[in-house]
């Protein structure tokens, strides 16, 4: 009878945790290739059949250049498995660019919303189709109850959302974060990129990406670059973003203003 308790003990424990961490214990997740990043995650890697919220600053906050290369660099592995929607507000996606960096640009569906509206409409829809496995979407700001229909839409067929926060027409200041709903928040940068020794010229893109809220993981922040390559990982280890540096859990130190002699 003891024995009966304890694993239902355990069964309860388990599912209260997995309450705790917002989603199943279980879920499938993606790694990343290194141990460093996989670590933040509650499962070992990006959880899947969830969605996630990339956002900029500064004059991102209207172009969202640099989230969105960093978002569909991270994704390229789900676009291999499906199709890949990309809801835009303003018709200005360079696809050759994404294939540029490595995405499956031939996998991309682009779609022009005309409102804000509209655009979490259509990603709702498209993360509930059978065969799309990631869905871009251009927002400038998700509240709790189209955070929880996008959930309700990944969960329905297994895709995983991408939500790229962009204020496309400029005007007022952005909208507050809110995302709760989200299993990741993110904050994007590009970063200086550095050849290889003994090169000139330009190396792989880099971003300074902020993990500013893991469900069930903890925040941190990387100094990451493309890699130019991608397979599944077993064959030569290869992933579409690898690690520069770690940076802990806090901003880059602001640079320490010049002196004059004198």
């Amino acid at each position: 009878m003891s024995g009966f308790r304890e694993g239902r003990l355990a069964t309860l424990k388990a599912k209260i945790a997995a309450l705790e961490a917002g989603g199943r214990a279980d879920s499938e997740s993606m790694p990343l290739g290194d141990p460093r990043l996989d670590g933040a995650f509650l499962n070992g890697g990006l959880p899947l059949g969830q969605w996630h919220e990339f956002a900029g600053e500064g004059l991102e906050a209207e172009t969202a250049a640099a989230p969105a290369a960093f978002a569909a660099l991270l994704a390229s592995p789900l676009a291999r498995r499906g199709e890949a929607v990309w809801i835009l507000r303003r018709d200005d996606l360079f696809a050759p660019g994404l294939a540029g960096l490595g995405f499956p640009a031939e996998r991309l569906i682009q779609v022009c919303a005309r409102d804000e509206a509209e655009a979490l409409a259509v990603a709702e829809d498209a993360l509930a189709t059978v065969g799309v496995s990631a869905v871009f979407a251009e927002v400038e700001a998700v509240d709790l109850t189209a955070g929880r229909r996008l959930q309700l839409a990944c969960e329905k067929r297994g895709a995983t959302g991408f939500v790229i926060r962009r204020r496309p027409y400029g005007g007022g200041p952005s909208k507050a974060l809110t995302g709760s709903a989200a299993a990741t928040r993110w904050r994007i940068a590009a970063a200086p990129s550095a050849p290889p020794p003994d090169e000139f010229g330009l190396g792989a893109p880099r971003w300074t990406a902020w993990l500013d809220r893991c469900r069930g993981g903890r925040p941190a922040a990387w100094l990451m670059e493309a890699s130019g390559a991608y397979s599944d990982g077993e064959e030569d280890g290869t992933y579409p973003l690898r690690l520069v540096a770690e940076l802990g859990d806090r901003e880059l130190a602001p640079a320490r203003p010049l002196r004059l002699a004198g």
